[in-house]
Parts: C-alpha cells; structure tokens; sequence
C-alpha cells in the first residue's frame, strides 16, 4: 500500500506518495548492510558477559584490571562518537562507515591475539573507537536516505540490530563454551566471531550510497539526485531534492554549521534536550544488565550454574521488544510521547524490583520474581526508549551540524553509560539490589521531569520541516 502525501508546511510542498518498486526494495538492502554497524556494536559489548570469566583465567587479571578491560571500550565509544561524529560530516556518512568497518576488524583482531593485558587494553580502545563511531554514524546514514515515512522504522532497525548482535554474543557464548568449554583461551574464540559482520559492513558499504543530504551540503546535487532516484520514485526523488535544497540555500545565507551554532537559543535547546534523552536513556540501567546480568541473577538468588540460562532469557526479551518498537509503534506514535512513556514505565519497574528485592523472602520465589521486573524492565526499555531515542538524536539537529549534534550527544550517552557500568558492582556490594535499584527509581523520576521539559516531537515531518519549524522556534 502507498503512504499517503507527505507536505511541507512552510513551502506549500505536496510530496508525492510512496509507492511499491525497486526503489522500495533497494533502500531496504542499504538499510541491512548499515546495520551490520549496529551488529558489531552490539556484539562487541555483549561479548565480555561470557568471555570476561575465562579471560580473567588466562591473563591473570584482578578486579581493578577486570574492570578495565571493560570500560575501556566505552571510554573509546565515547571518544570515537565525537570524534567520528565530526569526521561523518566532512568526510561523508558512507565512508565513515567504510573506514569504521575497518578498525572494528583491526580491533577485533587485536584483541583476540593479545599476548597480554598491556595489548588487550589498546585493541579494546580501538574496538570502543569503532562502537563509539557506529552508533552515531549508522543512525544518521539511515535517517538521511530514508524517506519520511520510514524513517522511524528504517532508523530503529539499527538498535534492533544492536540488541541481537548482544543477544547473539550470549547465545554464541554458551555455545563455544559447551563445545570448547576445556580449551585454553577460549574467550578469543568468542571475540573472534566480531569478525565476520566487520568484513561484511566493508564489502557491502562499497557498494552503498553516499546521503543525498551530505552531498547537497557539498554542494554536488547532480549526485545528491542521482543517490534519490536509486531509493525513491522519480516523481518523489525530484520532489524531495527541491525540499533539501532550497533548506540547504537558507543554511548557507545564516551561516550555520558546526560548534558556532551553539550560540543560537534554539540549537542550545535542542543539545539539551539531546544531552537529556541520552543521559535519561543510560540512567535507566539498562547497560548494568547487559554486562553484569549473569552477576545481577546470582545476587537475586540464582546458582552460579542457572544465572547464565535466566540471563540469556533477558536477551531475548530485548530482542522482542526491539521488534515489537520497531515494527508496531515507532511511526505510529509521536516520538517525543513514546520516550517520555517509557521514563516513567522504567520508573515503574525500578519500584517494582526494589519492592520485590526489600520485601520477599529469600529463596526460589524471590529470585523468579526479580528476574520477571527485570526483564520487564528491558522489555519496556526496548519498545519504548531505545530505538526511538536513537532515532530522535539523529532528526534533532540541522543538517550541517547534524554529525557534530549527534556526536556530542552520544559522547554524553557514553560516559553515561561508563558511569553506570563502572558504579553497578559498587553499588550492589554496598546497597544489594534494593539501594540500587532505589538509586535509579530517583533518577527516572528526576529525568521524565526533564524531559518533558525538553524535548521536542521530531516524528511526522522531514527532516527539513523540523529544521525549519526549530528555525522559527517552534520547539513543541
């Protein structure tokens, strides 16, 4: 079935409906190549949940150095989303994803022929500079090429990927284990895996399109339609290279762009509503379980030889709620309402693992209860905050700064996220499940407050309807 007509507000604009083809079909396979970005991403910070006890073995390590092996990745993803978030905006969204491919290869092999800690901890580096860079530059490479319509679907498909490539880690982990469980250096099989996704993103991002809208911005317009015609109808191509550049003819005569814009009221807003939803989306713990569930399950009461089985039970939930996000509700409902939801459903579930954690009893019964709210917990976390905050960082900020905006965006999600990870076991030892969780019972209530503050609905118009609308201050 064709969408209906899509308008442009302030220009009187009428696009043409999307209509079935090979157009349709094509901007499919982009979006399944660039995802493999979202893969790695998420294999990459998965692996570690089983590879980390049997590493721990071999290269001797202590808690202090355990812990390091860890976050480094994500001190490098916080590094690289800055980094290469700017680099996506000179060099272009296709070729950031080329090179990308590249260093997680590199990384990966890094790490799985480390002799010894003083080489795992820079291959490590490396591989948080690759996951750092995908995750800003895979949202915006979709959200640029996808037509309006789509672009909540097409853009989620990217943490969908992220939480299968996690889920996949867990599944591949046990699996390993159970075939080469007496084998020395078992963890570099796991790790060597990443691999194959890493060779798949290089060769298929060869034959991937650069963004029509990066291209205008480099003022190369002949190629920008070119790029259009290959994913859109011809009517509907045409139609939407006028939209972009008569915004890209406005851009040039404010001079926006880059760290300068930041002076403008409403760019500072939207980086703060940016700095919210990333930081919001970190606090609602969702990482504490992704790396540290196995540990998480043992504390509520499961064995050391059954918190591996539960854990693999809170992938999968991921991975639904994932789907149920990304091809039920995230073009169907306002992006600004499905985040805020979800604040306050976490927020729920928080109080719910906290109540259950202080009031029951131990013993079997305690510990099936507290892993039911906390695969609730990342069941709502899925269908309701992280495909679409992803997707709302990549629409928020103008186009020639989009690179930039998103980076610094995701560079906050990234300490977020190593804040989180480097206080979880501290945290438990100190507080248990309850105080911990209790910690970010207040955080989710502290940050739908902010958000609903902040942040603008960004779903239902194009890219360059919201530019022009946060342009005149419309910031609803």
């Amino acid at each position: 079935m064709p969408h209906g007509p899509t308008t442009s507000s302030k220009n009187g604009v009428t696009l043409p409906p999307l209509r079935p083809g090979p157009h349709q079909r094509r901007m499919d396979t982009v979006a399944v190549v660039a995802t493999f970005g979202g893969l790695l991403f998420g294999y990459d910070t998965g692996v570690l949940n089983g590879a980390l006890e049997p590493m721990q073995k071999d290269l001797g390590l202590d808690s202090v150095t355990e812990g390091l092996v860890v976050s480094i990745l994500l001190i490098g993803a916080a590094i690289g989303s800055l980094v290469i978030g700017r680099m996506s905006d000179t060099l272009g969204r296709k070729n950031t994803l080329t090179v990308l491919a590249v260093i997680f290869l590199v990384g990966t092999l890094g790490t799985v022929f480390a002799p010894n800690l003083g080489v795992i901890l820079p291959a490590r580096l490396v591989l948080g500079l690759a996951v750092g860079g995908a995750s800003v530059a895979v949202p915006v490479y979709l959200s640029e090429l996808a037509p309006t319509e789509r672009r909540g679907r097409l853009g989620g498909r990217n943490e969908l990927a992220i939480v299968v490539g996690q889920m996949l880690a867990f599944v591949f982990n046990a699996v390993i284990a159970g075939i080469w469980g007496d084998h020395d250096g078992i963890w570099r099989y796991m790790l060597a895996v990443c691999a194959l996704p890493a060779v798949a993103l290089f060769v298929g991002m060869l034959r991937m399109p650069e963004t029509p809208r990066w291209l205008v911005s480099k003022g190369r317009y002949d190629e920008a339609l070119a790029v259009l015609m290959q994913v859109r109808t011809e009517d509907r191509a045409r139609a939407e290279m006028a939209e972009v550049e008569h915004l890209a003819g406005e851009e040039e005569e404010s001079q926006t762009g880059g760290i300068r814009d930041l002076a403008i009221p409403w760019v500072r807003r939207l980086l703060l509503a940016a700095i919210v939803i990333a930081v919001a989306q970190q606090f609602t713990g969702v990482n504490s379980v992704m790396y540290y569930g196995t540990q998480l399950l043992q504390v509520a009461g499961f064995s050391q030889n059954a918190a591996p089985i539960a854990n693999i039970s809170l992938g999968v939930m991921a991975v639904i709620g994932g789907a149920i996000c990304l091809f039920v509700l995230i073009d169907r409902i306002p992006r600004r309402k499905i985040i805020i939801m979800g604040l306050v459903g976490t927020t729920i579930c928080h109080g719910l693992i906290v109540l259950s954690s202080a009031l029951l009893p131990d013993g079997k019964f305690r510990a099936f209860t507290i892993l039911g709210f906390v695969a609730l917990l990342v069941l709502v976390i899925q269908i309701t905050l992280n495909v679409p905050v992803w997707v709302c960082l990549s629409e928020l900020f103008p186009l020639r700064m989009r690179g930039f905006g998103m980076g610094v965006g995701v560079l906050v999600l990234w300490l977020a996220n190593a804040l989180v990870a480097q206080s979880f076991p501290t945290l438990v030892s100190i507080g248990g499940i309850t105080g911990t969780y209790g910690t970010f019972f207040v955080l989710g209530a502290v940050f739908s407050f902010l958000a609903w503050k902040t942040l603008p609905n960004t779903s239902g118009r194009s890219l360059e309807e919201l530019e022009e609308a946060f342009m005149r201050g419309d910031l609803r």
